[in-house]
């Protein structure tokens, strides 16, 4: 049995750009990546705009919450993606850190938060393509 690999998207309210990668990864990965979601200061809630953006390409984060951010969920990742929470994340050898950087969304109009959203899925997909081999 495979290692199935795991990864961690890490931004400061855990509420946009994280969780629109973190729908996306569930969606495209097919279940062959375990995928988390944190913020080093969360929020109270996902941004309803970020929902919306996703709902338009038919992924459903509605029922998303932002997550506090532990050492326990970096220390099980193989990868951990961050955007734009600087030092906040824990570091632990042996873990593949990439850092994103990507515009907050939040507060931002949908027409902002539109190629926001479609830069995260070409990421996301770039991080499929490396982590799960094409079958042969």
């Amino acid at each position: 049995m495979a290692h199935t690999p795991s990864v961690l998207f890490v931004c400061v309210h855990n509420a946009g750009r994280s969780q629109m990668a973190a729908g996306f990864l569930t969606a495209l990965s097919g279940g062959r990546i375990e995928v988390r979601s944190a913020g080093s200061a969360p929020g109270e809630q996902v941004n309803p705009v970020a929902v919306a953006a996703m709902a338009e390409i038919g992924i459903d984060i509605s029922d998303a919450a932002p997550k506090k951010l532990t050492d326990e969920a970096v220390g099980v990742s193989d990868v951990v993606i961050t955007m734009g929470c600087g030092d906040a994340c824990p570091y632990f050898p042996g873990i593949s850190y990439r850092d994103w950087v990507l515009p907050d969304p939040s507060g931002q109009s949908i027409e902002v938060v539109r190629p926001i959203r479609d830069h995260i899925r070409i990421l996301v997909e770039n991080l499929i393509a490396e982590l799960v081999p094409a079958p042969h």
